[in-house]
């Protein structure tokens, strides 16, 4: 695990009170002992699939020139010229839901319920801290076709390869077809899904996050929609998600990057954005290596 620096506080009346806190203050570099840093998220973008069409994100971009009235709104007397170059600030509205863009979901996304239904499920604010920075493991699961349902023993096989014994708050990450398929127009039909056994392997030996490269932790829904008509049993529905009814987790989704992972000896840091009673918060993630 990473070692953390923290600098000393000196009084501000100080002769070098801000060089003596800048030097202190720990860099990039310090944080993670000359470590790689690999990025896991995908961009919040106009004009790219990411999600089905309902739920796209909207960026409207404004410029520095175009955002004067809203400083002019500060100093009534104010006029373009004054400013340098005439230029105001840039500024952007972003129209988004909390499953948009790299995200990690909380319990509550699941179902209201869980440890079969002995606890109210954690909203996005109240996971804790811990589960977002560990170990991590990646599945190689890319060579599984569109729509395969990962089993238990998938994960077992995987593990086997790679030789390595899964520990309490692990993260492990899952490399699907979909992550070279971003960006493209089947992106959302792309990559295998996590069985709700395979998930519960993973949980019953004590970790709290997952991750995948795809839309979703689950199979994508057009392809489990054909089964779902050929079967008509309704458990086979979002089982992965619904693995959170009987035991807690988070996931995260729409992952990036992950075949430049090896397949472990790393750590993610994946903390989400803090929504007061949120299902989900969007997430810088972050590989170290």
């Amino acid at each position: 695990m990473l070692s953390l620096y923290y600098h000393r506080f000196y009084p501000r009346n100080g002769k070098n009170y801000l060089s003596q806190v800048a030097s202190r203050l720990f860099s990039a570099a310090a944080f993670t002992g000359g470590r790689k840093l690999v990025d896991l998220s995908v961009f919040i973008e106009n004009d790219v699939i990411s999600d089905p069409v309902p739920f796209n994100p909207k960026v409207t971009y404004f410029s520095h020139k175009d955002t004067f009235p809203q400083l002019q709104q500060f100093f009534p007397d104010l006029k373009q010229h004054q400013l340098p170059d005439g230029e105001a600030w840039a500024i952007e509205k972003i129209e988004l839901i909390t499953h948009n863009g790299t995200h990690l979901d909380a319990p509550f996304h699941f179902h209201s319920t869980t440890n079969n239904g002995k606890e109210r499920s954690k909203t996005i604010d109240e996971v804790p801290l811990e589960w977002c920075i560990g170990d991590g493991v990646k599945l190689d699961f890319r060579h599984f076709e569109d729509g395969y349902v990962v089993t238990e023993q998938d994960v077992r096989n995987e593990l086997d390869r790679i030789e390595y014994k899964i520990k309490p708050f692990d993260i492990v990450v899952v490399n699907t077809s979909a992550g070279a398929a971003y960006g493209s127009a089947d992106y959302i039909l792309k990559g295998c899904g996590i069985g709700k056994e395979a998930t519960l392997f993973l949980l019953n030996q004590g970790v709290k996050v997952t991750g995948i490269d795809g839309w979703s932790w689950d199979a994508p829904f057009p392809l489990t929609a054909k089964t779902y008509a050929a079967t008509k049993d309704a458990s086979i529905i979002w089982e992965g998600h619904k693995a959170g009814r009987i035991k807690e987790y988070c996931h995260l989704e729409k992952l990036h990057n992950l075949e430049v992972l090896p397949s472990h000896g790393f750590t993610i840091c994946c903390f989400p954005v803090k929504i007061r009673s949120a299902s989900a918060g969007w997430t810088r993630a972050v590989a170290i290596l």
